[in-house]
């Protein structure tokens, strides 16, 4: 079991570490606030914990549609490029009052998570497998659900927080070109998974 749940650890992990959508907006709202990764991680579990359980009910041949993961990419890639062009738009005056998206952090970890075709199709493939076979080692289903969303969230969760709180404590020190390079890259890094995105999803359907 040990074995098991480092196992849930380590792959939880190797995902949320990796830098992609989800990050880039942590950054840019822990300016503000050092609470920023914790609401972030809370917006992400409310997209997360119903599939986890919706998956483990037969719902992975859902995401494996073509046409799901097309509309999933283009909208999800549409919206992160709308997303990041304001992030361009006058980035030192940005970071100075603070400002990014225009939404707060928790609703940022719904978007950027609900959005986003690939941590979809991740739980479909990788995360599903990965689920069943930590549930081979419970009796009680409920049980087994509850410990293993909890196990990684976790792992959200103290990423998250931890990048937060460590931008929010040392931004001030890195200067105002600094701060106004990093709206920038955040933006850039947004726009570039975008458009990742929906060449992936035209790449499924030509």
């Amino acid at each position: 079991m040990f074995a098991m749940l480092m196992t849930v650890v380590g792959t939880s992990l190797s995902g949320v570490i990796a830098p992609g959508p989800m990050f880039a907006v942590t950054v840019t709202k822990s300016f503000k606030s050092p609470w920023a990764g914790t609401l972030m991680s809370l917006g992400h579990a409310v997209v997360e914990v119903p599939l986890i359980i919706l998956l483990y009910f037969g719902l992975s041949h859902f995401f494996e549609n073509i046409m799901v993961q097309f509309v999933f990419s283009i909208i999800g890639g549409v919206v992160l490029i709308w997303l990041a062009i304001g992030m361009f738009r006058s980035p030192r005056e940005m970071a100075a009052g603070g400002r990014d998206i225009r939404y707060n952090s928790f609703t940022a970890g719904v978007i950027m998570t609900g959005l986003n075709p690939f941590f979809l199709m991740w739980w479909a493939t990788v995360g599903v497998l990965l689920l069943m076979k930590f549930m081979a080692f419970w009796e009680v289903v409920a049980v087994g659900l509850a410990v293993f969303i909890m196990v990684h969230w976790l792992c959200d969760l103290i990423w998250l927080s931890f990048v937060s709180a460590v931008v929010y404590k040392t931004h001030n020190m890195w200067g105002a070109t600094v701060q106004a390079l990093v709206f920038i890259a955040a933006g850039l890094l947004m726009c570039g998974f975008g458009a990742w995105f929906i060449v992936s999803g035209i790449q499924l359907v030509v």
